[in-house]
């Protein structure tokens, strides 16, 4: 019997690429600015967790080291001031379409010695409760589609300034608990590994009377196998190239002002452009009419994927997205911050501007985030995004 499985909420989680096209006409894209964006396997993975970055427009490769790091960039690790830290974060996704979607992150370290840094962090994503019903509508029953990640990294100072950073991440996708697909096809939960490698620079700079910091790094995230749930079908995961850079100015004993900029780019084909062609035969075949094929394997995507888009080079452009963001520290107690995401209305159209704050204690911090959707965008499914997230200062218990 043919069944299919009602999974809005897997679906709705591709907001990540909103109105993504995978393989587009090129009868429907002739002369008009379609979307094409790309998409991928786990796409909970690009969801920013932490809630300073998420206040700075999901930026956060050259920000200042602190627990959150594993996530952006796990070589600033290696610059931490305390031996040991935790963080933790809640973020409600998409509340304005699911009410029980969310994903919980925790990440920690552990300073080895003055030149290595441990890290980890666990990534738990889940889609809320989903019905599953055959071709007749009759119910087959409930399930919790989740998702998840867990990696560790090792990082070192190679200098007073330079450092590496290696991860390693296994990924976990369930959507289904073993539910047949369409055609009753043997589903399984889907399974990865991946690879981050990443790289941290600071010094200080003096710019008039001010004392500054500043900052640049870069991070290749989520390099690893294809995953899939049935034997015959595999997807790219969102392998990532990021490079930032950040400058903080510090204006007296009290106040600081940091500004940071990110750009991001997917490592993955973009979908070529199909038509029909008229074949010897006399009959239409579907054939790519611009662009590159995307069946291809990882490392081969990854170096396709600077040069494979259908419209060239204009197209390549549009597939960086942009985050800044501005940050204001008062006697390293309470902090202030803005920031803007942009991506191109044809490769997913997320625009949108974040605000939030931030409480640093002796033994804890506090930091707080709020997406506000940019232009014609009120009933965008991220309106009211929020996330929480808390520091835990181990040093400072230790002394205690």
């Amino acid at each position: 019997m043919r069944r299919r499985i009602i999974m809005s909420a897997a679906a709705l989680v591709c907001t990540l690429g909103l109105n993504a096209q995978n393989g587009a006409n090129y009868s429907d894209m002739l002369g008009q600015d379609k979307t094409n964006a790309i998409n991928t396997a786990v796409p909970f993975l690009r969801i920013a967790p932490d809630s300073r970055s998420g206040a700075m427009g999901d930026a956060g490769i050259a920000l200042s080291p602190d627990a959150y790091a594993q996530i952006w960039n796990s070589s600033k690790l290696a610059f931490v001031e305390t031996p040991y830290g935790l963080s933790i974060t809640y973020v409600p996704w998409l509340r304005q379409l699911i009410n029980d979607m969310n994903l919980a992150y925790v990440s920690g370290y552990y300073q080895i010695d003055k030149l290595q840094t441990i890290g980890g962090s666990l990534r738990y994503f889940s889609m809320g409760n989903v019905n599953f019903y055959d071709n007749n509508g009759n119910g087959m029953g409930s399930y919790s589609p989740h998702e998840m990640a867990f990696d560790l990294s090792y990082n070192r100072k190679l200098s007073d300034n330079f450092s590496l950073g290696l991860a390693g991440r296994f990924i976990y996708s369930n959507l289904t608990g073993g539910q047949g697909g369409q055609y009753n096809e043997q589903v399984e939960a889907g399974k990865s590994f991946a690879v981050d490698i990443n790289g941290y620079y600071t010094d200080k700079i003096k710019l008039g009377q001010y004392d500054c910091d500043w900052a640049a790094g870069f991070s290749i995230s989520n390099l690893g196998a294809k995953l899939g749930y049935t034997p015959e079908s595999k997807n790219f995961i969102p392998t990532n190239l990021g490079i930032g850079g950040s400058l903080t100015m510090n204006i007296d004993k009290y106040n600081k002002i940091t500004g940071t900029i990110d750009f991001n780019k997917l490592l993955v084909p973009t979908p070529p452009i199909y038509g029909d062609v008229l074949g010897s035969d006399s009959v239409a075949h579907r054939e790519i009419i611009k662009g590159k094929s995307d069946d291809v394997g990882i490392i081969q995507g990854v170096f396709q994927s600077f040069g494979d888009a259908p419209d060239g080079f204009s197209e390549e452009i549009k597939e960086i997205t942009t985050s800044i963001g501005a940050e204001y520290w008062y006697a390293n107690q309470f902090a202030a911050r803005l920031g803007y995401f942009h991506e191109s209305a044809k490769k997913g159209n997320r625009k949108y501007f974040t605000a939030g704050v931030g409480l640093k204690m002796k033994m804890l911090g506090l930091d707080f985030s709020y997406l506000i959707p940019a232009g014609n965008f009120s009933n965008s499914p991220l309106k009211n995004t929020w996330r929480f997230s808390l520091i835990l200062d181990f040093e400072e218990l230790a002394s205690k």
